[in-house]
């Protein structure tokens, strides 16, 4: 019988053995799932300090063209670039703190929400050990 393929018979039932062994594979691709959303985690603070950095550096690189465009336009290098340099700064910190603000706001509302599952969990096992 070789080339032909045998198909699986409906009938037959996986041994004990075989469920397990599946379990066991399950269990341990479900362990390896909690470290995959700690890796996440990671990448997402990392792309939130990114976030800010190129708020940061965006701000300083318009406040320099549009001041090195004055100065061009009415031939007073260096006094534009200057001054639009540093209101290109002030710009990018106000930015980045208002980003900065905006996910403190979300981490806070996060942890009052963890809070009230903690506490409504908490709250269901006194029931549960009332009833008992």
């Amino acid at each position: 019988m070789r080339g032909h393929l045998r198909l699986a018979n409906p009938q037959d039932h996986p041994s004990a053995d075989r469920l397990k062994a599946l379990e066991e594979r399950l269990e341990k691709a479900k362990a390896g799932a909690d470290e995959v959303t700690h890796m996440k985690k990671d990448y997402a603070q990392a792309n939130l300090a990114w976030r800010m950095v190129i708020e940061l550096v965006a701000g300083l690189g318009i406040g320099f063209g549009m001041g090195y465009g004055l100065d061009y336009l009415f031939g007073t290098i260096p006094l534009f670039l200057v001054i639009f340099t540093l209101l290109g700064l002030a710009a990018g910190v106000k930015t980045m703190l208002a980003s900065a603000r905006e996910i403190e706001l979300q981490m806070a509302a996060k942890a009052v929400e963890d809070e009230t599952k903690q506490a409504a969990a908490t709250a269901r096992d006194e029931e549960e050990r009332r009833g008992d």
